[in-house]
């Protein structure tokens, strides 16, 4: 005959609580309402006796499945994995755990990840995938399941988000590669059917028009994907231009690395010939020769944050929704020095 498993009776009886207490201990989320001693004590003795707690039983109880879905844009930028820690991190020690998925840059992806997820009731979804028009934002709104935005905003629906200040990012690069002499300045930007792409490639055209500095149609390439391959394609477009330029200012890293590709191949060296910046700071840019100057973004707090203000909501499913901007810092590495030759 098996032998009866503990339950949280048992715990209670063994260390003189309510089996209330043993279940604010046990669960992460309420873990701080009790003591220290108390809590340590509990743990032990749970422990001594073989008992944990079930999320389902819980998830049955609360109509909860201590599951949030994550989505991101694309699993090999190196920008994703500290955001996604941060994430984790945070989630855990609230009892919650995250199902990741990775979209490859597609919506029809993006949509058939939320679908499954939701099959699964999801508490609620990080998403980093975000587009201007995004049915699943659309839909998350409707169906009223709790959402953070992160890195990226859109235009029709009013959710929780925290972002870059991407102006401001673009600013500060433009301003660095002006201060040091540059005056004809090329731009790499990402797709505009996201807020990083518009926004960044606004930001640029806002500081010419002020006069700033001359933009020249010839010398800006909008890529299809925040990829190193798109940004070796955008590159090669402008070099094929045959215009002169001194600098390039790419909005993302990723999109740097594929214009360093594009400059060697034209027989370029940066920061010789063209001075780079990039943005995001992305893990081992500064490993690269040249190192990347770059816009640091703070991405471990990011995830950090978003999962916080998601957890809020899932706790307050009233409470205001909030748009937190985050202000970028430039760093100057070995990428962009005064201008020397010309492209």
């Amino acid at each position: 005959m098996a032998k009866r498993k503990n339950n949280i009776k048992d715990v209670a009886a063994r260390a003189e609580v309510h089996p209330s207490t043993v279940s604010r201990v046990m669960n992460p989320a309420t873990r701080a309402m009790v003591s220290k001693s108390v809590t340590e004590r509990i743990l032990q003795i749970a422990s001594d006796m073989g008992y944990e707690r079930s999320p389902l039983a819980s998830g049955l109880r609360t109509g909860r499945s201590y599951t949030i879905g994550v989505i991101i844009p694309d699993l090999t930028n190196p920008m994703f994995p500290p955001i996604v820690r941060g994430i984790e991190r945070t989630l855990s020690a609230a009892g919650y755990i995250a199902i990741l998925a990775d979209s490859d840059n597609s919506q029809k992806g993006e949509r058939a990840i939320f679908d499954s997820m939701k099959s699964r009731h999801i508490d609620g979804l990080i998403l980093a995938t975000a587009h201007l028009e995004d049915p699943v934002v659309r839909d998350c709104v409707a169906e009223q399941m709790p959402v953070v935005l992160v890195n990226r905003t859109t235009d029709s629906h009013d959710v929780t988000e925290i972002i870059n200040n991407d102006e401001l990012g673009i600013q500060l690069a433009v301003s660095h590669l002006l201060e040091l002499g540059h005056r004809k300045i090329a731009f790499l930007g990402g797709p505009l059917d996201t807020s990083t792409g518009r926004d960044r490639y606004q930001a640029f055209q806002t500081m010419a028009e002020d006069g700033q500095f001359e933009m020249e149609a010839g010398l800006c390439a909008i890529c299809d994907a925040f990829t190193e391959a798109a940004g070796y394609t955008g590159m090669s477009g402008i070099l094929e231009q045959n215009r002169p330029f001194t600098a390039v200012v790419a909005a993302n890293d990723l999109l740097a690395l594929g214009c360093f590709d594009a400059l060697n191949e034209h027989g370029l060296s940066c920061p010789a010939d063209v001075s780079v910046t990039g943005f995001n700071d992305m893990p081992f840019v500064d490993r690269l020769s040249p190192s990347l100057t770059s816009l640091h973004i703070p991405l471990d707090e990011l995830g950090v944050r978003a999962a916080t203000l998601l957890l809020d909501e899932i706790r307050d499913s009233g409470s205001r929704k909030t748009t937190i901007r985050l202000d970028p810092e430039l760093v100057i590495r070995g990428s962009s020095t005064p201008p020397g030759n010309t492209a």
